[in-house]
């Protein structure tokens, strides 16, 4: 995977270990992107889930950074941290061409799930993984990480290879 496309990381180190100043620069990396640039996405307008808000910051912010099966007890994830300019970028690169037809330096599939189509943007390796939900006249951008497992990597990888093959028919 080639990477040099999108920004520098934002390390924790950078700041001298001061989490609360780390914490201000993630969310205004993450407000510039996502909320003062008033981004579009396969012309629909890019929202934010807000709820359940926490610190003023909003509910996508907080799953670009952190992880926990509930809103309750997510918890900073350092690696979700550092890559947080990732995400616009790897939006904007999307041209949701299939395999082959694309000039993107990603892959994707689309997934149902709870009523909605989420697509999946991705790495070839699968080393990384946005979430876009798609909520028809607007899209949320859901999550955001690093994928670290094989075993994750491989199933992201079956999931990608079943969704192409379903529209081969």
């Amino acid at each position: 995977m080639s990477d040099d496309w999108l920004p520098d990381l934002m390390l924790f180190s950078d700041f001298n270990g001061d989490w609360n100043e780390y914490l201000e620069a993630l969310h205004s990396a993450f407000e510039k992107d996502f909320v003062t640039s008033k981004p579009k996405w396969l012309n629909k307008r890019v929202g934010l889930k807000r709820h359940p808000e926490y610190d003023g910051k909003s509910a996508t912010f907080w799953h670009m950074i952190s992880e926990g099966s509930t809103e309750e007890d997510r918890t900073p994830d350092l690696r979700r941290c550092e890559h947080i300019r990732w995400p616009s970028p790897m939006m904007e690169e999307h041209d949701e061409l299939p395999p082959g037809d694309s000039k993107a330096r990603l892959i994707w599939w689309a997934e149902e799930r709870r009523n909605e189509t989420r697509v999946l943007l991705s790495f070839e390796d699968f080393s990384y993984l946005m979430v876009v939900a798609d909520r028809g006249n607007y899209v949320l951008p859901w999550t955001a990480y690093p994928v670290e497992r094989e075993h994750q990597q491989r199933k992201l990888k079956k999931r990608y290879e079943a969704f192409w093959a379903a529209q081969k028919g």
